[in-house]
């Protein structure tokens, strides 16, 4: 008999494999209720842009077919899953929480969703997401805010707001973000789950709509370390179609998750909890997650990121310069949004992204444009590299101290729909202990180390680990994960 609906949404990713696996539970219906969650929470939630039951339920039927023959794919096969709307899906509308891709439907897949697909799971829909990618709180979607399921007036974080919003709130068991600046690992800690920024090169950005293009990376959100561990596993590897793929091969996650933490060197940055506008909550919080490390075995070790405090600035340099160069192909000609009046081409390009491009977009092409100008290039734009430099040798020389680096993934916790959006600095400044991870090009993961006590709000620890050394953050999460005591389910949804 098939197990009611609030009990198969409330499954883990590797749990639900294991019931299609046994036969205990078929893919059609954990699909069925994963739809079933969606349509009856997602009103409310705002997580999904697209909602796909037909390509679902079709998917699902093969991985029962699949079951019945022995022919299992991977621990994936027959598992719902949903991707944020920066992934290219064949045959499904693509926007980026754009108006400038309304109604576009690729002609291909994302390398990471061919891969997703290849192993069994059961793409569901579309995630929403803050426009291109830009923004940190979801609230830049051109269509609809999302919600965190904690708290339906505040944010769930973002950019990749709806993929931690649906694994938060039982939608899907496993989502795929992207981070740019912390777009991962922040939604993850205001919604709870565990997300994780593989080291730049890790997972193919084939299909992957660009923002920052030496930024950009994608990563998976889900609700304990394991289920992140084997979504990574499944997209990450070498893809000739990138070119900043790495051919590095890729480390067995999962055979890393129970090591313990005894022996592991746990560098604390002195920056980050001395100041820099951190809540006393969140710091409590953080500090009782590195006790817990302590009793585990862990050593900590003081360290310091002095250039750490200039990430925002160079940030705020380099990602929008490549954002202005990856943009100018949205006008108008060869697809998406065309603006039919326009009096002639010049006219026509500019009225497009008029229309296309919300305030945020606009935004940061103007200051990237603006910092790629004859005149202003060197003074601010090569300057930012220089500092990108420096804050890659900060971390170098913490890494001669220290297996992981361990802070809060945000200043505070999810904070309210509206709060920050006149004020686009105080928004900015929410990535202040995440946007370094990208600049330096390594792995960075989220997980959630207990509630704030003021709000009932989640809180994320961040881990820092080594250029392609997702497993020892594995490692380090799982046996945190295993110490402290587990949330409680979000009550707004």
């Amino acid at each position: 008999m098939t197990a009611p609906v609030q009990d198969l949404v409330r499954l883990g990713l590797r749990e639900a494999g294991e019931a299609v696996a046994s036969r205990r539970v078929s893919a059609r219906a954990l699909v069925d209720a994963a739809l079933a969650r969606i349509e009856a929470t997602d009103a409310k939630l705002g997580a999904f842009l697209a909602v796909t039951p037909e390509r679902a339920r079709a998917a699902a039927d093969a991985a029962d077919a699949r079951a019945a023959r022995g022919e299992r794919r991977s621990p994936l096969d027959g598992v719902p899953v949903a991707v944020k709307d920066i992934f290219v899906t064949k045959g499904v509308p693509t926007t980026a929480g754009s108006r400038i891709l309304e109604g576009w439907i690729p002609p291909y897949d994302a390398t990471v969703v061919e891969r997703l697909e290849a192993a069994g799971a059961v793409l569901v829909g579309k995630l929403n997401m803050d426009e291109f990618a830009m923004g940190s709180s979801n609230e830049n979607s051109a269509y609809k805010p999302c919600h965190n399921p904690w708290d339906l007036a505040r944010t769930p974080g973002g950019s990749s707001g709806g993929s931690a919003a649906a694994v938060a709130a039982f939608q899907v068991h496993g989502t795929l973000g992207t981070d740019t600046g912390g777009s991962i690992r922040e939604p993850a800690a205001f919604c709870g789950v565990v997300g994780v920024k593989p080291t730049y090169g890790r997972v193919s950005r084939y299909g992957v709509i660009a923002f920052a293009s030496s930024l950009d990376q994608v990563g998976p959100l889900a609700r304990n370390v394991g289920d992140a561990a084997l979504l990574l596993r499944t997209i990450a590897g070498h893809d000739p179609r990138d070119m900043t793929s790495s051919t590095r091969p890729v480390d067995d996650y999962l055979a890393a998750l129970e090591g313990g933490a005894k022996g592991l060197r746990i560098g604390v940055p002195k920056e980050w909890l001395d100041g820099s506008g951190l809540d006393a909550g969140v710091a409590d919080a953080v500090r009782a997650a590195l006790a817990a490390y302590e009793r585990l075995g862990a050593r900590l070790v003081e360290i310091s990121l002095p250039h750490s405090k200039y990430g925002i600035g160079a940030y705020y340099l380099i990602a929008p310069a490549e954002a202005s160069s990856n943009l100018a192909r949205y006008d108008g000609v060869r697809f998406g949004l065309r603006a039919g009046d326009a009096r002639g081409l010049k006219e026509m390009y500019a009225e497009t992204r008029e229309r296309g491009f919300g305030p945020e977009p606009k935004r940061r092409i103007m200051l990237g444009t603006y910092a790629l100008s004859s005149g202003y290039y060197d003074a601010y734009y090569l300057r930012a590299q220089k500092v990108r430099t420096l804050i890659r040798r900060d971390f170098d020389a913490a890494f001669e101290r220290c297996d992981v680096v361990a802070g809060p993934v945000t200043p505070s916790v999810a904070f309210r729909l509206g709060e920050r959006t006149d004020d686009p600095l105080k928004m900015y400044l929410a990535d202040i202990f995440t946007i370094t991870c990208n600049l330096a090009a390594l792995p960075g993961l989220s997980v959630p180390c207990g509630l704030e006590g003021a709000s009932g709000l989640p809180v994320g620890l961040q881990l820092l680990g080594r250029p392609f050394d997702e497993a020892t953050l594995f490692r380090a999460a799982r046996a945190l994960e295993r110490e402290l005591p587990a949330l409680p389910a979000p009550a707004g949804v």
